[in-house]
């Protein structure tokens, strides 16, 4: 069983290294990426789609160059369990995603993606062995064509000096920055 180029079992040491943890989302997340990559024309370039912001873009990040740092990962955090890989010029692509009907046949991955049960009182060795069993069974492909204002890269474009904090920001923001706007997330 592999996972892009990785076997399972180190895709799961990469996981843990990358995220801190043996995480499920992002173990089935693999099994989405690979899955979507494999529905890809050979040698096309590519950007990414994540319908969620959950474990779902660190699986896109460690198994294909895009992340959100090059722009070539978007986050649309829909709240779906599906990743979409498109061609960068025209938007065709292929969304992979957790296909709910499927997961009933296995009861504990079922339970933790639904929430069924507290955490405490799930079996993480049987919801991991699950996962591993399961893998892309219980995943569905779907063809797609991606919006054309999402598939132009944004540029940074002139940058300037705030007024107010000093601070370079892209002069496409208006003036002051957006931080200065009120957008900060911060309390002042």
């Amino acid at each position: 069983m592999k996972i892009a180029a990785y076997s399972y079992d180190e895709y799961v040491h990469l996981v843990k290294s990358f995220h801190g943890s043996l995480a499920p989302g992002l173990v089935i997340g693999g099994f989405i990426v690979d899955l979507a990559l494999k529905n890809l024309p050979e040698g096309e370039f590519f950007d990414a789609i994540c319908e969620t912001s959950v474990c779902l873009p660190d699986a896109v990040q460690l198994l294909t160059p895009c992340t959100i740092g090059n722009g070539w990962l978007k986050v649309f955090d829909l709240g779906r369990f599906a990743v979409t890989l498109y061609e960068k010029e025209k938007g065709k692509g292929i969304r992979v995603y957790l296909d709910t009907e499927k997961l009933k046949s296995w009861p504990e991955f079922n339970a933790w993606y639904f929430k069924l049960k507290p955490k405490k009182e799930q079996d993480f060795e049987l919801l991991m062995s699950q996962i591993k069993e399961a893998g892309p069974s219980v995943l569905s492909t779907q063809p797609v064509c991606v919006k054309p204002e999402h598939t132009v890269k944004r540029r940074m474009g002139p940058t300037a000096v705030c007024p107010s904090c000093g601070e370079a920001y892209p002069l496409r923001d208006g003036t002051p920055c957006l931080g200065c706007q009120g957008r900060a997330p911060y309390v002042e």
